[in-house]
């Protein structure tokens, strides 16, 4: 459940999501990142979350 920065509102699900890789980390290990884009049904605001990370 993703929390709107706006009014705090819980939103269950993302309107959108896609997966991407991460900037490196000291030892050059990438993460990949599963990031949310949810809507508010209240304010009607747009934001992101991250979902889910994995080192690939």
């Amino acid at each position: 459940m993703a929390k709107c920065p706006k009014c705090a509102t819980e939103v269950a699900k993302p309107k959108k999501s896609w997966k991407m890789a991460g900037r490196p980390d000291k030892a050059g290990k990438r993460m990949q990142l599963e990031i949310g884009l949810h809507e508010c049904p209240k304010c009607k605001a747009t934001f992101r979350e991250v979902l889910s990370k994995k080192k690939i």
